[in-house]
């Protein structure tokens, strides 16, 4: 299959996407709100044709829908993630929390519910843009800095403001903190932050994580009782937040 995006020479600061929805009045309501981002924007209307677009052009974000007419979209999500790493935002007119958590655990990176803002869903894209282009950067320089609190990922180094000195966080609330941070604009799952610190498959995510979560509010947030970098999404896992 050849690809119907403009080469990356035509267009090298447009990010490709690639809308896998079978209903023709949400394809073009995401293009409009993508608009002011981009216009290298395929459809299709099939879950089939979606892998294969995807497979061929290599798309930077892809949006997919659910509710497709030849096959689960949860389905197509766990084909596309057996070789392609790209953000995938996942359309869907149902709200329950257990699909969106079995929707991330496959590899889903966000989760918006019909009928969606333009603007909120204009920025969800942008930011799972920004953190994919951001897992580019080399490890080594990587610090993530974030309303004031500077996160060193080499050195293990998290402080705030200018001069002042690290905050002393212990060895679970660290790994807690650098998943989050390094995935920041997706939202994880219980079962994917658990599996990332404690790595082990046993024990009970929410609870284990209640605690350790508000412990680490307390050290990292200006106000922890409104927190803005850890957000909770409730009933499904927990996001930071960096763009505030």
């Amino acid at each position: 299959m050849t690809t119907p995006f403009d080469s990356p020479a035509d267009a090298p600061d447009k990010p490709r996407l690639l809308v896998i929805d079978d209903e023709v009045q949400i394809r073009r309501a995401v293009r409009n709100a993508l608009r002011d981002l981009t216009d290298q924007v395929v459809e299709v209307a099939t879950g089939r044709e979606g892998i294969d677009q995807a497979a061929a052009s290599m798309p930077d974000l892809i949006v997919l829908d659910l509710g497709l007419p030849d096959m689960a979209g949860a389905d197509v999500c766990r084909e596309v993630r057996r070789w392609g790493t790209m953000p995938i935002v996942v359309l869907s007119a149902r709200h329950g929390e257990e699909e969106k958590v079995n929707l991330l655990n496959l590899g889903a990176d966000d989760y918006v519910t019909k009928p969606f803002s333009t603007l909120e869903f204009s920025a969800r894209v942008r930011a799972q843009l920004r953190r994919f282009q951001s897992l580019s950067v080399p490890s080594h320089t990587a610090t993530i800095t974030v309303d004031g609190l500077s996160i060193d990922l080499v050195r293990r180094r998290v402080s705030r403001g200018a001069g002042a000195g690290a905050i002393h966080l212990t060895p679970i609330e660290w790994e807690i903190l650098r998943t989050l941070a390094t995935a920041s604009g997706r939202t994880l799952t219980h079962q994917q932050i658990f599996d990332a610190v404690w790595g082990r498959a046993f024990g009970n995510p929410q609870q284990y994580l209640r605690v350790h979560i508000t412990n680490l509010r307390r050290k990292i947030e200006i106000d922890p009782s409104r927190p803005q970098l850890i957000i909770t999404e409730p009933g499904v896992g927990y996001r930071f937040e960096s763009n505030i």
